[in-house]
């Protein structure tokens, strides 16, 4: 009996010890929560910590669709293909020649096509510095034609050469005048309707070739003087072999087709535009409007057209 009681008094010792320990580990584990635990913030003070990041958050990109069903990639690589290497020795014979594009011709308007303008090609490359225009001004003593590449302008005054001018009067406070100035206008691409080409025809002996070589080209302008009419003349000149790899790389608006691959610099290089001559180095360096009027200058370019076709015809008659 006495074996009995003792062993219910250890049993009850030992659940009580156990009892306690379990209780003072549930206390050290609610207070380690509590210090580990973050301070509870305003959830108005959340909300504008929170703006920030929103506004902050990446933009997704803008996929813009194509606008067609390929991509025109062939034109913005083009290089331009060069002339053969031409020896001294080998130009049997050398005529220079001037002649005018004028755009109001029908084969010619897709020249001045809005999408497309040949003038808006040459000023952009100036302005962006790939073209250098040239003084077209004459110069006694070094440059008497003003075509000889002899001055070089900055883009600001080669886009100044094109733009329209008007006569401005200046007045005092009283109303009275005190003279005039000059002040360029707004530059106008649609009033450029001429350019000027000065090319050099040569037979090559050595390939049996007789070909033109265009070595520059000027965009006319109409100066305006009061009620003095004066003719078309060139604002400056662009060294055509340096702006081919410009043309080479800008698509040319076609009416029958909007897949022709041509560039400004095929335009020239195949001659797909209608020209007339103005001029043909002579020993008096005359133009043909100094000796003929009318009509008569047109049949006059013609002659002098013709009379390059009837050498070149003439070395293979035997």
């Amino acid at each position: 009996m006495k074996k009995n009681i003792l062993l219910i008094v250890l049993c009850l010792a030992c659940t009580a010890t156990f009892a306690q320990r379990k209780k003072k580990t549930v206390k050290k584990k609610t207070v380690a929560a509590k210090q580990v635990a973050p301070a509870p913030q305003n959830t108005a003070l959340q909300a504008q910590s929170a703006a920030p990041s929103a506004t902050a958050a990446p933009l997704k990109p803008f996929d813009r669709p194509l606008d067609g069903y390929y991509k025109k990639t062939n034109i913005l690589s083009a290089k331009v293909t060069p002339y053969p290497s031409l020896r001294e020795a080998d130009v049997a014979y050398a005529k220079r020649i001037w002649r005018e594009i004028d755009l109001r011709m029908k084969m010619n308007t897709y020249l001045a096509s809005p999408k497309s303008r040949l003038i808006d090609v040459l000023m952009n490359a100036i302005a962006d510095g790939e073209l250098t225009a040239y003084d077209a001004t004459p110069d006694p003593k070094n440059d008497p034609d003003g075509d000889s590449f002899y001055h070089p302008l900055t883009p600001e005054q080669a886009k100044s050469r094109m733009a329209d001018s008007s006569v401005v009067d200046k007045f005092d406070k009283d109303g009275n005048k005190l003279g005039s100035t000059i002040v360029a206008g707004e530059f106008n691409p649609d009033s450029v309707v001429k350019f000027r080409i000065k090319e050099d025809w040569i037979f090559d002996r050595q390939r049996g070739i007789f070909e033109p070589r265009i070595i520059g080209i000027a965009p006319m302008i109409k100066p305006k003087a009061g009620s003095v009419d004066i003719d078309y003349q060139p604002a400056f000149w662009i060294y055509f072999p340096d702006a081919r790899q410009v043309l080479a790389v800008k698509e040319v608006v076609n009416h029958h087709s909007d897949a022709t691959g041509l560039s400004f610099d095929d335009v020239f290089m195949k001659r797909l535009f209608d020209s007339y001559i103005v001029k043909v180095s002579n020993d008096k360096d005359e133009r043909i409007k100094d000796y003929a009027q009318g009509i008569d200058k047109l049949y006059e370019a013609e002659k002098v057209k013709k009379s390059l076709m009837d050498w070149e015809l003439n070395l293979w008659q035997y």
